[in-house]
């Protein structure tokens, strides 16, 4: 497929004719209590679950699909006027989706512009689901970042490039792969695993996301570990159309701190 037919097959975002909806799930900062950013999930119109919508996606429609979400997840945080207490609106993309990022680029600002949704509250991050040319995703998360926009490298540790990728570039955020997260309050090994990490981003001045947290012993660990940015069920579950509203563990503590 040459750059002029990926350029038609994404402009207006045709070509990807199931209808979606996206669910929102919270990222929380647990030290200050509020919500830092929104997840844009695909879902189907209906409530389908991602993995029936990703089922549909295939080589002559992921540049379509990869449009359809961005503008979809921009028109309905706006809608949920998302923004208005400083939350960012985090949206995944496809690598493989994005041939040149500046002309890919144009319905995402469009919307932004029509929504008036604020271009430095949108996250772009992605995840590598298979190897991926590097400095093809270099071009890309440096071409959005000289755009204003911030970025994140998600499941870090389970991907592809991992540390290399992070050695040529650092991105404002950076997501532990749950893997990591998971039973940590039981793991001195993911402990010091997840440590080290957390060192490291800090030194590189990229901040963390601790995602898939589901148990308060997990949270408690994390927060121990200087952890602020955190995701899971624990906290909130994805909303529908809807903006979840976070149960904080240990509120009365961030309430004291406040007053």
């Amino acid at each position: 497929m040459t750059a002029k037919s990926n350029c038609d097959g994404c402009r207006d975002g045709a070509g990807f004719d199931l209808p979606i909806i996206m669910a929102f799930q919270p990222v929380v900062d647990a030290n200050a209590g509020t919500v830092f950013a929104h997840e844009a999930l695909v879902r189907g119109a209906a409530g389908e679950g991602a993995g029936f919508i990703l089922s549909q996606v295939s080589e002559t429609n992921r540049y379509a699909f990869d449009q359809l979400c961005r503008v979809t997840a921009i028109e309905q945080a706006a809608a949920l006027n998302m923004a208005a207490d400083g939350a960012s609106l985090s949206i995944n993309f496809l690598p493989n989706a994005v041939y040149e990022p500046r002309a890919c680029i144009r319905l995402t600002l469009a919307a932004a512009m029509r929504t008036g949704f604020p271009l430095n509250r949108i996250i772009f991050e992605f995840t590598e689901v298979e190897r991926l040319d590097t400095d093809h995703i270099l071009h890309i998360l440096r071409s959005y970042r000289a755009m204003g926009f911030q970025t994140a490298i998600d499941d870090f540790g389970a991907g592809y490039a991992g540390l290399g990728l992070l050695s040529k570039f650092q991105p404002d955020l950076v997501k532990l792969d749950m893997d990591l997260i998971r039973d940590i309050d039981t793991s001195t090994v993911k402990q010091t695993i997840v440590r080290s990490t957390l060192d490291m981003l800090r030194d590189l001045g990229v901040t963390p996301i601790c995602e898939g947290v589901e148990t308060i012993a997990e949270y408690q660990v994390l927060r121990e570990l200087g952890v602020d940015l955190m995701q899971g069920y624990l906290l909130a579950k994805p909303a529908l159309d809807a903006l979840a509203t976070p149960v904080w563990p240990g509120r009365e503590a961030v309430r004291a701190k406040a007053g």
